[in-house]
């Protein structure tokens, strides 16, 4: 029996991703290849991520180089089974695709116009409540393809197609076997309204003529580092928020010394089953439990409106090293009122050392609605923080500084750290910045209101 090759496509690994960048191939074309193997490492516009295939046979082909760019749903690699006809992988070879685009360059390709809610990693619209697409696109590839074969179609999809006014047929899947799922209408009926390329053209746009970022000679001695997709995100996206949302900073000092005494007395009790709470997990949990009594600092503005959620979904900041490109990741830590310290300190480290080796999957960087950023652990004592849009609010907390402080009119030696709310002033204002921050103090001095 003579089977077709199944041809690779460059997958959707985030909600925002329109290309992506092949950071290495873990295979090479002769290699034998089992469902679930991890076959590449591709850098999104959010992080490098992991690229597995979801069927058996041999790598025959690959199409696009490490380094190369790409859009969406482009063909990247063959994988042929027993039985395939050789004729038809050369056939799949020699049909025209999209063109690989040349990896990062100075000049960022243009970026999807961003919804009121979307976050530089992760966004709260319908759209992102879907099951994230396949991490990888698998299309078995006839030499005539029927249309009901090139535009498989979900049955949620199409009824919702069919409710818009939506032709299938125009729009480009992003499901296994290039199966057109509920992500890809929303996308399309987003394209429509807002008169837009499709998602698959946005790479293709030319940069404006003129850029508003002046033109620095470069001098003896000096080089250059061309942006990932990553970095090209994140200054994109802080830009955004920079530019759109009214930001202020409100700060206020902590006595963390009772904190600290009892994280030690917690530590040592929880050695014996190597678990180690950290400040931040302490900070994180007090952060949470205001958020019960303070509503409007897990909200989200929405133009004529304010959402207010119901679970805290704490994303927590995440330096990357460089061997994965650097740059930062948020990570998030779902439903965070409801979990007590452990089970923080556990899921925190988890996810810090996923991003950190083999990188956070979409529904890892999903749905927050507040976020801390804490420097201290390098010795950073306060700084400012841009917001996470659609979060309303970060928290930047500083080092836990041994200092003279004042306690009971007495001169001492104690420890302070500084925390610093920036805010969107469209949806909290000054007093209410103060009345959250009280609320974080109080459980910070007042560590024992953290273990109930």
């Amino acid at each position: 029996m003579i089977t077709m090759p199944v041809q690779l496509t460059m997958p959707r690994l985030s909600d925002t991703m329109e290309a992506g960048t092949i950071v290495r191939w873990n295979v090479k074309e002769g290699d034998t290849v089992s469902s679930g193997d991890v076959v590449a490492d591709v850098e999104t516009d959010k992080a490098t991520m992991e690229m597995p295939v979801f069927d058996d046979g041999v790598i025959s082909k690959i199409m696009v180089e490490a380094g190369r760019q790409v859009p969406v749903g482009t063909p990247i690699a063959i994988i042929t089974v027993d039985g395939d006809d050789a004729g038809s992988v050369e056939a799949v070879v020699a049909a025209p695709t999209a063109a690989p685009t040349a990896a990062p360059t100075a000049a960022p390709t243009v970026a999807p116009t961003a919804a009121p809610t979307v976050a530089p990693t992760q966004i709260n619209s319908p759209a992102a409540k879907m099951p994230p697409a396949s991490p990888s696109a698998s299309v078995s590839v006839p030499s005539v393809q029927s249309d009901a074969v090139r535009h498989r179609v979900s049955p949620l999809a199409r009824r919702m197609a069919d409710e818009m006014g939506i032709s299938v047929a125009s729009i480009v899947g992003s499901g296994p076997s290039g199966r057109v799922v509920k992500q890809d209408v929303l996308a399309e009926a987003e394209r429509l309204k807002s008169g837009g390329a499709r998602r698959m053209d946005l790479v293709h746009v030319a940069a404006p003529a003129q850029s508003s970022t002046a033109v620095v000679p470069i001098g003896a001695g000096a080089s250059e580092v061309m942006l990932s997709g990553m970095r090209q995100a994140i200054a994109r996206r802080l830009v955004e928020s920079k530019s759109t949302i009214p930001h202020y900073q409100v700060t206020m000092r902590f006595n963390m010394d009772p904190l600290l005494e009892l994280r030690t007395m917690l530590n040592a009790q929880l050695e014996p089953q190597k678990i180690k709470l950290s400040v931040n997990d302490f900070i994180v949990r007090a952060c949470a439990l205001a958020m019960t009594a303070h509503p409007f600092f897990n909200a989200s503005w929405a133009g004529d409106r304010i959402i207010l959620h119901g679970d805290v979904n704490i994303g927590i900041a995440i330096s990357l090293p460089m061997e994965r490109g650097g740059g930062l990741v948020v990570a998030v830590l779902t439903q965070a009122q409801r979990k007590g310290l452990r089970e923080i300190s556990t899921e925190t480290r988890a996810l810090a050392e996923k991003a950190r080796t083999r990188g956070l999957g979409p529904e890892d960087m999903a749905g927050a609605t507040f976020t801390i950023s804490n420097l201290g652990m390098f010795g950073v004592d306060n700084f400012t923080a841009i917001i996470n849009p659609p979060n309303s609010a970060i928290l930047a907390c500083g080092a836990a500084v041994e200092q003279p402080v004042v306690r009971n009119h007495q001169l001492v030696v104690g420890h302070e750290m500084q925390a610093t709310l920036s805010l969107d002033h469209r949806v909290i204002d000054g007093a209410m910045a103060s009345e959250y921050l009280q609320s974080v103090k109080h459980n910070i001095e007042n560590p024992a209101t953290l273990l109930v």
